[in-house]
């Protein structure tokens, strides 16, 4: 809302100003309006993307072998949960599914199944998928290779092989990252553990991701680096479309929770010898009355107002140093 005012700047004598408090102007003035609003405090930090340490799968078969087909031939590939990473040939393995074949023949005759299942048990216990298990009776023979699938979906972090490489049993093949949660972690100093107990939740805002990210799970690890002091918080950050990867820095918001507040833009406040004004509007057109208000700085757009002004109550929000200067000139503060 604006007003052209229209009274031209009265330069009167000062036991005249005493009297009235106003002050009149001749330009195009902005007013806002004292709202009560529902807002919470902002605090921003810094932190950093790392891999959620549940999501990360190591590929370790328990059976020694050699690698016959590689299909996760890349690092960082991406693959889906089930889908096959290599083939291998384990002499073990093999020699299991040649018992278990042997042992059903058997047990048809002697119908034994203790032997069987025991047979079997050794195969699921080698790692061994289960319809790879099912294949050797189906088709009645006993396959020299052995495929390892995926157990997730996710990126192949650690990729230890190659064609025709030869693996111990516990030799760490593949580490498979699964990026659809994921951790930012952040360093506060350890006088500000009270003020991490207020906060509900966070924003997090990544260059080049318009997406604004929030979460409101969060993890304050229990131990401090006496280096520096600080602490460290886990933040958990869904991350369907797998946006976010490890080692991205981020900014994040802390929002405490909302509570309701009169307040005015910061350009609606002047300072003045250590104390906050602002210009409400007059009875009449053109008259601006300055008065003093209690004020806390809510962001760098926004003050709380504690006092000095209600709700509803119409003040001056631009051309405040014309306003402070014709009050200095006119006596009135």
């Amino acid at each position: 809302m604006s007003y052209l005012l229209k009274l031209s700047l009265l330069i009167l004598p000062l036991s005249l100003l005493a009297k009235e408090a106003t002050i009149e102007q001749l330009f195009s003035v902005q007013t806002v309006k004292v709202k009560k609003e529902q807002v919470s405090k902002k605090r921003k930090n810094y932190g950093y993307v790392t891999a959620d340490e549940s999501r990360i799968y190591d590929i370790s078969p328990r059976y020694g072998g050699y690698v016959v087909r590689l299909y996760a031939d890349k690092i960082y590939k991406k693959v889906k949960k089930g889908e096959p990473l290599v083939t291998v040939y384990s002499p073990e393995v093999f020699k299991a599914k040649d018992e278990y074949l042997n042992t059903y023949r058997y047990a048809k005759k002697s119908s034994n199944k203790g032997m069987l299942e025991s047979s079997k048990l050794k195969l699921q216990l080698l790692g061994v998928s289960e319809s790879e298990i099912n294949d050797v009776l189906k088709h009645g023979k006993a396959s020299e290779n052995t495929t390892i699938y995926a157990p997730i979906d996710g990126y192949v972090f650690v990729k230890s092989i190659v064609k025709g490489t030869a693996f111990n049993a516990k030799s760490k093949l593949f580490e498979i990252v699964n990026l659809d949660e994921v951790w930012v972690e952040a360093q506060y100093f350890e006088e500000e553990r009270t003020q991490l107990d207020k906060i509900k939740s966070y924003a997090l805002n990544f260059k080049g991701i318009e997406e604004i990210y929030t979460t409101q799970s969060k993890f304050l690890y229990p131990k401090l680096d006496p280096k520096v002091a600080t602490m460290t918080l886990r933040l958990s950050v869904e991350n369907k479309e797998n946006k976010l990867f490890p080692g991205m820095y981020t900014s994040i918001f802390s929002l405490t929770q909302k509570k309701e507040h009169l307040t005015l833009p910061t350009t609606a406040v002047i300072l003045k010898d250590g104390r906050h004004y602002v210009f409400a509007v007059g009875e009449y057109e053109g008259e601006y009355e300055p008065l003093e208000v209690t004020v806390k700085l809510l962001d760098s757009k926004t003050y709380i107002i504690k006092s000095g002004v209600g709700e509803g109550d119409e003040v001056v929000n631009n051309a405040l140093f014309m306003m402070d200067s014709d009050a200095q000139i006119n006596g009135l503060y």
